[in-house]
């Protein structure tokens, strides 16, 4: 059995679905899936002993296996992406191997469960604190607009075909080479919020309505309007915390904007990972060539289908 989960970029409203926020003010996040996968395969152990035991896997597998009380099978995920890009891989990982073991056991695929289950997985078993959205984006891909409170309203954008391929065309996500942000500094934003610290609660304020209006931007096609608004929400995430920027990423985001870049922010929490940068309709290649020099730019399409499963082990 085979699943396959895509990764996403976040566009605005990341760290507001992330608990106690989205319970207190209701958090909102506008992301889209794209074709940088987690591949999760379940075999029999007794035909396939290359990852059989669970103490030789990684954490998260081994949760999933422990958790879904799997027995007799080996279960491997694979990825197409960097370790650490920022792009919510883990939350790809843990979809698709939850998807690859509930074909496994003869369950329905129930994509709402499953991302709960991931980021039960992080949270508990691993330790990551986090929110929801890569989980969701995982889960059902394309383009969403996703509301947070104590539960999760998925709401997939009426894109057209035609900004969706200008998206791509223009969208380009350079990878750092760095390490990402540490769990010190999440839990720190976490604690300048309850703390009732006035700069953070009003930049998660302000990203969560710059979130919403990326949604009306999508859905018109005004993608000039989408990198004003990612840009604005880039100030107020790197407001967050000093470890959130970092040289590198201040330099690609100078490069672009000095070639005429309309957009651009870090993905993730930052401190590393990628860089997402929207170009100008005219401008591409110019953009492309000022940024590339400082990262690995990672090809991506937009994965409409999210969570997939088949019978194929191959």
């Amino acid at each position: 059995m085979t699943a396959r989960a895509p990764t996403r970029i976040d566009l605005g409203g990341g760290w507001t679905d992330v608990p106690p926020y989205c319970s207190e003010q209701g958090g909102f996040v506008c992301n889209v899936a794209i074709t940088c996968h987690a591949v999760a395969t379940a075999r029999s152990s007794e035909t396939y002993r290359g990852h059989g035991a669970a103490t030789r896997l990684s954490p998260l597998i081994a949760a999933a296996l422990r958790r879904t009380h799997a027995s007799g099978v080996a279960l491997q995920v694979e990825s197409n992406f960097p370790v650490g890009a920022g792009l919510g891989g883990s939350s790809a990982a843990s979809a698709a191997a939850f998807a690859a073991l509930a074909r496994w056991q003869g369950r329905p695929i129930d994509r709402r469960a499953i991302a709960e289950e991931g980021r039960r997985v992080e949270v508990e078993e691993m330790g990551i604190a986090g929110g929801r959205q890569d989980h969701y984006a995982a889960a059902f891909g394309g383009m969403l607009g996703l509301t947070f409170t104590d539960t999760v309203a998925v709401r997939r954008l009426t894109v057209t075909p035609r900004t969706a391929s200008e998206l791509v065309r223009r969208g380009l996500l350079v990878y750092t080479g760095e390490s990402r942000i540490s769990g010190d500094t999440v839990r720190a934003v976490l604690d300048a919020y309850r703390g009732g610290d006035r700069r953070t609660r009003d930049a998660l304020a302000a990203m969560k309505m710059l979130a919403r209006d990326m949604t009306v931007a999508l859905e018109s096609g005004d993608l000039d309007l989408l990198g004003a608004l990612v840009g604005e929400h880039w100030l107020h995430q790197r407001s967050l915390h000093p470890a959130i920027p970092t040289p590198r990423i201040d330099e690609i985001v100078f490069r672009a904007q000095g070639a005429g870049a309309v957009g651009w922010k870090a993905t993730g929490a930052s401190g590393g990972g990628c860089v997402f940068v929207l170009a100008g309709a005219k401008n591409v290649e110019a953009v492309r060539a000022a940024v590339a020099p400082l990262g690995q730019i990672i090809p991506f399409a937009l994965d409409a289908d999210g969570l997939t499963v088949s019978d194929d082990t191959a």
